[in-house]
């Protein structure tokens, strides 16, 4: 039987947003996402001290918050 090395993982690593430029994003205040950051209500990383999001992640939240038109 021959053994077939496997290799590693290949992360790509992504620009990550700020609090400011997320903010700028949605039009709305930096202090409203630091809010949603403290209830857990928007997905985010800490680097260190830090908040930063992943802007696919960011795409998907929003994506999942669409309310659909009444007709």
């Amino acid at each position: 039987m021959v053994q077939r090395k496997l290799d590693p993982p290949v992360h790509t690593l992504r620009e990550l947003y700020d609090v400011p430029r997320v903010a700028a994003m949605l039009n709305v205040t930096e202090n409203f996402v630091r809010r949603l950051v403290a209830k857990r209500g928007i997905p985010f990383f800490k680097v260190g001290k830090f908040i930063r999001f992943d802007p696919v992640e960011l795409g998907q939240w929003l994506d999942h918050r669409r309310v659909d038109v009444l007709r």
